[in-house]
């Protein structure tokens, strides 16, 4: 069942490119691509198809660095925009999240937890592993002193919503920073998630969720990597574990939110997807059955939970738009607001793209 991943590389990127120049020069109505550069595979495989696509004199990367970012992160963002000499700039979205009240609200819930914490301290949420049996998905705070003495504590509920919900600013600012830059170049705006994100709602709704279309919302993360280095994607990238790069400790997306590394996740997702029983994806997996069927039982839990990051805005009725001629009036319920802010569920998905 191993292979049941493998994809033909090249015709994939073939078919993925031809639906970015129909997305964004067809429907779209766009001159060019702007693609958020995080230095993962994810964002650099969407800027590699989409400069193949229309070239890379018409993609922009950004990148978007913070306090609590790595600088690894931003030394890869480069390196994979100098790899597709796309156009880069940075914005440092830092002085805008601390004027919002990002890290001061972020302090405020994690004191509650642990009054020390302060200047110098660094903190991550983390899960439980799925494989030691079965788990409350329930999150819990590790923090770190200046000296390196950890703590680990669970947050009350709702000191946890508040220490989310502060951080939520900075994929929210991000996303802001995408769209100056594609309103003043007219261009559109490239989502970045790959299959196990737009599946499992590991993004932030109208942060990193926002997007004009996404281009690899159909493929596994082991597909992501193949894709990439078929690309040529630089090897360094594609050497990097999936990270977060949100809080100030350094943090894998498995200890973060999926709890199982990306490989086996894929197989469990593609297992369940298909309707395969634990059996006989566990032996692919290096799992055993009890472990797939755990997996199956938490991403069904991840689907309802995130079942709202998903929908479209709800509008009191549906309104069908006039055709030739503008609205006498913007307000409530007119044309053009709401529906699909987040391109995404019933009816909005804009995924562009499937192999």
């Amino acid at each position: 069942m191993t292979e049941v991943l493998d994809i033909d590389a090249d015709r994939a990127c073939r078919e993925i490119e031809e639906a970015i120049r129909r997305a964004v020069q067809g429907d779209l109505g766009r001159r060019g691509v702007v693609v958020g550069l995080s230095g993962g595979v994810d964002s650099a495989l969407t800027a590699a198809l989409s400069a193949r696509a229309l070239g890379p004199d018409r993609v922009l990367g950004v990148l978007m660095p913070e306090r609590d970012s790595s600088s690894e992160s931003l030394r890869l963002g480069r390196a994979a925009a100098d790899a597709l000499r796309i156009g880069l700039v940075l914005e440092d979205i830092g002085p805008a999240l601390e004027a919002m009240g990002c890290y001061r609200r972020q302090v405020d819930a994690i004191r509650e937890a642990f009054p020390e914490y302060a200047e110098g301290w660094r903190c991550r949420l983390v899960l439980p592993s799925l494989l030691s049996g079965d788990r409350l998905s329930v999150f819990r705070l590790e923090v770190e002193s200046p000296r390196g003495e950890r703590k680990s504590s669970r947050l009350s509920a709702p000191a946890y919503k508040q220490l989310v919900a502060a951080t939520n600013f900075k994929q929210r600012t991000r996303k802001m920073f995408e769209y100056y830059h594609a309103d003043r170049l007219g261009y559109a705006v490239a989502g970045t998630p790959n299959r196990l994100e737009f599946d499992q709602g590991f993004f932030v709704k109208l942060g990193d969720g926002a997007a004009d279309f996404k281009p690899i919302a159909h493929l596994y993360k082991s597909q992501v990597y193949a894709l990439a280095a078929h690309l040529g994607v630089p090897d360094e990238i594609l050497a990097q574990p999936p990270t977060t790069d949100t809080f100030s400790m350094p943090q894998t997306q498995e200890e973060f939110y999926f709890a199982l590394p990306y490989r086996e996740m894929d197989l469990c997702l593609y297992g369940m997807n298909e309707g395969l029983p634990p059996e006989e994806v566990a032996a692919a997996a290096g799992l055993s059955a009890d472990q797939v069927a755990r997996v199956y039982r938490d991403i069904e839990a991840k689907r309802r939970a995130t079942r709202y990051l998903h929908a479209p805005a709800k509008l009191v009725r549906a309104v069908q738009p006039r055709v030739g001629r503008a609205p006498d009036r913007q307000g409530p319920g007119s044309a053009g607001e709401g529906a699909g802010a987040e391109g995404e569920g019933p009816g909005g998905d804009s995924q562009v793209a499937e192999t």
